[in-house]
């Protein structure tokens, strides 16, 4: 009975030995660090420090290689691959990539250098992430697009902004501030600050960007000429490039000079341009109206489509009305698309009378939607000039 047992016991620890001998896995670790630096106008490199744990006498290899994010290989940075190794008694190595540098305002971006297959360690952290800091304020504003005149027969020159000069000209614009979702439930704050609204090169630009400010996850800026300058009938010409991207939404539109008064929508509101940032190839031009305190308008619009594979970000376009009594004509680069009459106005009609202009870019929002992970930033509106004539 008790030799049965033993030869139990010892075939059960026989059975539970390896096949083969034991191999220890390496209790040195690899880890590599993240780098946070500024991009620099000049090519210039992130040096990645890569650590072991502690020295060994064995030599210790691991393989590198860069991997693209919001920043770009061969746009952002040179992409590399490659190996390094730490001879017995080291325990720190450098792997260093070159920085495309530039002198365009962007948002921050980033890439990663990932390791793997290492020999005689593991791996404790095996991503290092490059945050590439932008500090410049120029913009890249590109030269093409559609022009019109600056007279026209049978019009008037009544006013004009070209924004050539170093600033914004205050006797003209008032920046409206603040974050309340402005009705439709809106993600910016609208600010007065030099990064959300500035001149450069003969352009207003409006600029939405991702920060945290006052409670809002987004600042941008709203331009109006309440009070400043108002207009009724005519042309309108506005050059502009716009923004794209989910949940960005850049309007040109005025609002009669009565909405102290009487509210929305029953001031009226003609949209000259507005565009949904996730369809960048087309623009919308619309009316809205309804009675007094009514809280939703009643409204007719159309919308203007590029060809296939264009984008209103791509270059200059001019939007247009051409604003008579009882009619409003809508057209982009000359080309009408939508016109409103007074007889498809079951009100009273509210257009024939002055309106002010409203410049801004939205984020987020019940038509829109809301910006994701494809949305970049910062986004602008850049407006070459306004044109505003009065029929002779």
């Amino acid at each position: 009975m008790y030799k049965i047992s033993y030869l139990l016991i010892f075939t059960f620890l026989f059975s539970c030995e390896p096949n083969g001998p034991v191999t220890e896995e390496p209790k040195v670790g690899i880890t590599i660090q993240d780098v946070t630096r500024f991009e620099q106008n000049e090519n210039n490199t992130f040096d990645f420090q890569v650590f072991l744990s502690e020295t060994t006498t064995d030599l210790v290899t691991v393989n590198f290689e860069t991997e693209g994010d919001t920043a770009e290989d061969g746009l952002d940075f040179i992409g590399q691959s490659g190996q390094i190794s730490f001879a017995a008694g080291e325990n720190t190595a450098t792997i260093s990539v070159e920085i495309i540098g530039d002198d365009l305002k962007e948002s921050d971006e980033q890439f990663f250098v990932k390791l793997s297959n290492p020999v005689n360690a593991i791996l404790a952290k095996a991503k290092g992430t490059a945050t590439i800091r932008n500090e410049d304020t120029k913009i890249d504003i590109p030269e093409d697009g559609y022009i019109t005149p600056e007279s026209y027969g049978g019009y008037t020159l009544n006013w004009q902004d070209e924004f050539d000069g170093d600033a914004l000209d205050l006797g003209c614009w008032t920046h409206e501030i603040g974050n309340s979702g402005w009705g439709n439930n809106e993600s910016q704050y609208y600010t007065d600050e030099d990064a959300n609204s500035f001149i450069e090169n003969g352009n207003l630009v409006i600029e939405a960007r991702k920060e945290q400010y006052n409670g809002a996850d987004y600042t941008s800026a709203r331009l109006i000429t309440q009070d400043k300058k108002l207009f009724t009938h005519g042309r309108v010409d506005i050059r502009a490039i716009l923004p794209e991207g989910q949940g960005i939404w850049p309007a040109l539109w005025m609002l009669g000079t009565n909405i102290d008064e009487i509210g929305w929508p029953a001031c009226g509101e003609i949209d000259i341009m507005e565009l949904i940032g996730h369809e960048p190839g087309t623009t919308h031009g619309t009316a809205h109206w309804g009675p007094q305190g009514q809280g939703f308008s009643t409204f007719k619009g159309e919308s203007y489509k590029l060809p296939t594979n264009e984008k209103f970000s791509d270059e200059y376009h001019v939007f247009s009305i051409i604003w008579e009594p009882g009619q409003i004509t809508w057209y982009v680069d000359d080309n009408e698309f939508f016109s409103l009459s007074q007889s498809d106005v079951n009100v009273n009609y509210p257009f024939d009378q002055d309106f002010f202009f409203i410049f801004n870019i939205a984020v987020g929002g019940n038509w829109p939607g809301y910006p994701d992970a494809t949305t970049q930033f910062p986004q602008q509106m850049v407006v070459d000039y306004i044109r505003v004539f009065d029929k002779n």
